[in-house]
């Protein structure tokens, strides 16, 4: 029989197992018979990385398996870790989206994390934060306990400054209006003012009338600079199956791509003079997917495999992924987390409104506006340098 020290970190392992099983859609049934293997070898069976090539993942899981039960050493580990998040997002990958080592972590400290006192969890507000976007971003309700994190209530300064200037405006109206009208001795009303003070009035008010027309309005967003994010479009990482000569087209390619649907999408690529459909063959792209299916020459494509290019178009080549992305994923962009078009419109020729601001920096990391293309295995690059993406 295990004894508690071991049981506990049992449990801890078939809790990481469902985490990473629940994030990846995967039968957490299939590794939780292997549970009683390190924490690295079940990471590696169900991630398909081989950690010692991927040195961020690996000193994560090495955190998690070294975790302690001590509380002043788990305490200790806690704060090192809030200092860790205090300039990041995640654990791994520079973006916002959460990866691996973020499950693995967030499912070995849950436990301690969710028995702390209010005070203590306020002395770990990037934690907090932290394991709060983990939740919410992988719903995890159905493994962990929700951590309910105590957010400042927010009070309006506009409500305040209101309930001052209001009794003081009504009490200001009532005065003028005192003012204005007196009796005359013919018991007619007449104004107080004489009929030049009365003329100098006017002239006032047709001055600050004017005046405000000329006042610039502060520029609100409209839908013209909502169309300019990238967030709009919904690339996602897909793994080529199949690529071959389009029938009737020798600049054509047709390729069968997997981006994690029932069946995989069919895509016309222009790409026949940079690459043979062998090269493309198993490879991983990023796919627009969300574009207007239509036809080249005869045959239907479902989507944009995204390409560098030098300026003189000489040099052409699919945006490289990351191996250990994961088919289907959505790129991130950090900063741009809007919701993708269910299907651009051509008509507000939104992509072509877009693509001028994807390109490949000095290092040939791809980005929009400078922001990388982010999997949750690391950025999207290329080989060609400040190339443009289309």
């Amino acid at each position: 029989m295990a004894s508690g020290r071991e049981g506990v970190a049992l449990e801890r392992k078939r809790k990481i197992v469902s985490a990473l099983c629940k994030s990846r859609s995967l039968d957490p049934a299939k590794f939780l018979d292997d549970v009683d293997k390190d924490l690295k070898s079940l990471s590696v069976n169900i991630v398909k990385t081989a950690l010692e090539n991927n040195v961020e993942l690996n000193k994560w899981v090495a955190f998690a398996e070294n975790f302690p039960s001590n509380p002043e050493a788990c305490s200790k580990s806690l704060s090192q870790l809030n200092d860790y998040l205090s300039e990041k997002a995640v654990l791994v990958g520079g973006g916002s989206t959460p990866s691996e080592a973020d499950i693995i972590v967030f499912s070995t400290v849950h436990p301690y994390v969710i028995s702390l006192a209010v005070a203590d969890k306020n002395k770990l507000p990037h934690v907090m934060r932290w394991m709060d976007y983990i939740q919410s971003k992988h719903d995890l309700r159905e493994l962990f306990e929700w951590i309910v994190l105590e957010k400042a209530p927010f009070d309006p300064p506009l409500a305040k400054l209101t309930a001052k200037v209001e009794p003081e405006s009504s009490s200001k109206k009532a005065e003028s209006n005192t003012k204005k009208v007196e009796p005359n001795p013919n018991g007619k009303a007449s104004s107080s003012k004489p009929e030049s003070e009365k003329k100098s009035d006017v002239s006032k008010k047709q001055t600050e009338a004017v005046t405000e027309k000329k006042k610039v309005p502060e520029k609100v967003p409209d839908e013209k600079d909502k169309e300019l994010s990238v967030s709009l479009l919904k690339i996602q990482v897909g793994l080529i199956r199949k690529a071959s000569k389009h029938p009737s087209a020798d600049s054509l390619l047709v390729e069968e791509i997997d981006v994690g649907e029932s069946k995989c999408r069919q895509v016309v690529s222009g790409l026949a003079k940079y690459c043979t459909p062998e090269k493309l063959t198993n490879r991983l792209v990023a796919l627009i997917t969300n574009v207007k299916p239509g036809k080249l020459r005869d045959v239907v494509s479902e989507g944009l495999v995204l390409c560098a290019s030098n300026a003189d178009h000489t040099s052409v080549e699919p945006l490289i992924v990351p191996q250990g992305a994961k088919i289907g994923e959505c790129v991130t962009f950090s900063g741009h987390e809007g919701k993708p078009e269910d299907v651009l419109n051509p008509k507000k020729k939104q992509l072509d409104k877009i693509t001028p601001n994807l390109f490949t920096d000095e290092k040939g990391v791809a980005t929009f506006k400078g922001v990388p293309f982010m999997t949750s295995a690391g950025p999207c690059t290329s080989s060609i340098t400040k190339a443009t993406i289309k």
